[in-house]
């Protein structure tokens, strides 16, 4: 059986499957701000800020926001995985000033103590096997007062694909449902932070999807890695099957109703280390 890190690394090993889930967002979404702009929004720091994302991914957060970036703002992304860094770099090597790319573990920053303004961990933390001890790196390496950013999910997002999951891939979904409630979440991640940080504060985005087409659905839940598990075990034409049965499930309810609404729950934590931290 794979460990956790081992299947995250093989779900993130490039942007093929976040892509497929990011294009439902941004294809169906109903907030007219998109969530990378607010996100950046969140950030109030001055223009001279070293700010470190985690979990950069293939930079998205930049991308979206190249036009926006102060020129003295010293910015380093790092991932896990290889693939999704050399994707980073590759959209921003020229767009992003003083840019720097690492490959990083949460857990183990290979930076020195208060190296860091800022901190950037979006839709991450989650994933880490060691969540305190990658929330006690990430503090060790900000500065006094230094803050840490970190979306994530509440317990109803996507509760509607999470139905879908449990229908046709029941004995998959079981488990990562339970690891998503040990996870960090909106609902506990103000309990896990505090063990760390001075102050935190949780700013909720507003969102939703109203879906009109069916292949996007199945694009996304095939994306995933309940499915894909399913896809490893399972004989080709069983598996086939499953999404087939999904399809057409899908295409009738959209005859049904016009549109499948999926409500999302979606926020972001700005936790502060304590200004008097020797």
């Amino acid at each position: 059986m794979k460990t956790r890190r081992e299947t995250v690394l093989e779900q993130y090993r490039d942007s093929a499957n976040l892509g497929a889930r990011a294009a439902l967002h941004e294809r169906y979404s109903t907030n007219p701000h998109p969530w990378f702009r607010w996100v950046f929004d969140q950030l109030d720091l001055p223009d001279d800020t070293r700010v470190l994302e985690l979990g950069c991914g293939p930079g998205i957060l930049w991308v979206e926001n190249l036009d926006r970036v102060p020129d003295g703002w010293c910015v380093t992304l790092t991932d896990l995985s290889a693939g999704m860094l050399e994707e980073a770099r590759g959209k921003l090597h020229e767009g992003l000033n003083h840019g720097a790319f690492q490959v990083a573990d949460a857990q183990d920053l290979p930076y020195d103590d208060s190296a860091f303004d800022a901190v950037i961990a979006s839709h991450m933390l989650y994933h880490v096997p060691n969540r305190q001890r990658a929330l006690r790196e990430i503090a060790r390496v900000l500065v006094p007062g230094g803050r840490l950013y970190a979306a994530t999910n509440g317990a109803g997002n996507l509760d509607r694909l999470r139905v879908l999951k449990r229908t046709y891939f029941p004995q998959y979904a079981a488990t990562e449902e339970e690891s998503r409630l040990e996870g960090f979440a909106l609902e506990n991640g103000t309990a896990q932070l505090r063990q760390v940080f001075s102050d935190v504060v949780l700013r909720r985005y507003r969102d939703a999807l109203v879906v009109t087409e069916t292949e996007p659905l199945v694009a996304y839940v095939r994306s995933t890695m309940f499915a894909q598990a399913a896809q490893r075990e399972l004989p080709p034409r069983e598996f086939e099957g499953i999404l087939g049965a999904l399809r057409r499930d899908l295409d009738e309810e959209l005859a049904r109703h016009g549109a499948i609404r999926i409500a999302k729950e979606m926020g972001l934590f700005i936790a502060t280390t304590d200004v008097t931290r020797a």
